[in-house]
């Protein structure tokens, strides 16, 4: 089974996937910060008996993984897929995530609440990630009881989430919003919106290669359609700015904006050793060669969204089943991109 973002899926242009979250919370147990370990082993098994059936065809499409009994590789590459969050990660409490196999859903369990569903979708699909995380957060909650309020809603550890619970996001690529820094003026602006922006791996992280997490920051007070339809509206602005200041540069740029896709390619094709923020860097220049409709644009075996995720340091010490000194993962990280240019 492949995975969202294999075979060319997110290959279509500036939004690169729609992910949404819903987070619960079971009423008959703590809050997560309040939860023995015990207790978080049951809250486990409990989830664990509503979806792992594997007298079931749905059943059989998942696997279970205790996170907090991976080795630290295990998890960063688990993060570097956005299969969990860095939060589940550094959970000093028994942790796992439900996960099918082509991660388009994963449940991650014990992260800041008791459970967090997410839906990933390729491309612009918010309203198929959201109907995928509610069928979910539906079978769940035929076996266990969801900590309530008629008053506010579904009850979260953060109080930003309390209500729906609901985190739609999407993971858009804004290389000359960031390049004209413009991208600080639209954060500013869709802040207004109840949106906010944050890096490729959501809060305090990096947007490596120009990719941004695009999410609603308010839960109480709306419906999951408000929230979906704010969000759609607001991206919309977004990839239309983006749209137009790549059409913009390219045509008063041409030879230039060509010269850099075309060397970006060169490097990537022939390097010998390339860190990964490079690589993510050249890598964003290709595909916004591409999306700009530069003609005869270089192909690889791979997605570049694909390529993106199999370059990260975790993903490339486990595939070679050891730990290697950033050096080491230079030179490896280079010789595959090689291969995918081949």
């Amino acid at each position: 089974m492949s995975k969202w973002y294999e075979n060319g899926k997110c290959e279509d242009g500036i939004i690169i996937s729609s992910r949404v979250r819903l987070a619960r919370n079971l009423k008959k147990y703590n809050f997560y910060s309040k939860l023995t370990g015990s207790e978080a082993e049951k809250m486990i098994n409990d989830v664990k008996n509503s979806i792992l059936d594997e007298r079931t065809a749905f059943g059989q499409q998942f696997k279970y993984a205790a996170v907090n009994k991976m080795n630290q590789n295990e998890k960063f590459a688990m993060v570097e897929k956005h299969i969990i969050s860095p939060e589940l990660m550094k959970s000093d409490k028994p942790c796992g995530v439900i996960y099918k196999d082509d991660e388009t859903i994963s449940i991650m369990l014990n992260e800041e609440d008791h459970i967090r569903i997410q839906a990933i979708s390729p491309g612009d699909n918010i309203e198929e990630a959201f109907d995928t995380a509610d069928k979910i957060d539906n079978l769940i909650e035929e076996s266990v009881e969801f900590a309530f309020s008629e008053k506010y809603g579904y009850l979260t550890s953060c109080p930003t989430n309390v209500g729906t619970g609901l985190r739609a996001s999407y993971m858009m690529h804004l290389p000359e919003l960031e390049r004209t820094g413009q991208i600080r003026n639209v954060i500013q602006a869709i802040s207004k919106f109840g949106i906010t922006v944050r890096g490729i791996y959501g809060e305090g992280s990096e947007a490596m290669g120009s990719v941004y997490q695009v999410s609603n920051q308010v839960t109480l007070g709306q419906s999951e359609s408000e929230i979906i339809n704010n969000l759609k509206k607001v991206a919309a602005i977004i990839v239309q700015r983006e749209q137009e200041l790549q059409k913009k540069v390219y045509e008063a740029n041409k030879d230039d904006v060509e010269d850099k896709v075309w060397r970006s390619y060169g490097i990537l094709k022939n390097a010998r050793k390339i860190s990964g923020k490079e690589a993510m860097q050249l890598i964003s220049n290709l595909i916004e060669g591409r999306n700009m409709g530069i003609k005869d644009m270089p192909q690889c075996s791979v997605g570049f969204t694909e390529l993106m995720i199999n370059i990260q340091p975790a993903g490339l010490q486990l595939f070679n089943n050891r730990e290697m000194l950033p050096s080491e993962r230079d030179k490896y990280r280079a010789e595959y991109i090689r291969k995918t240019f081949e």
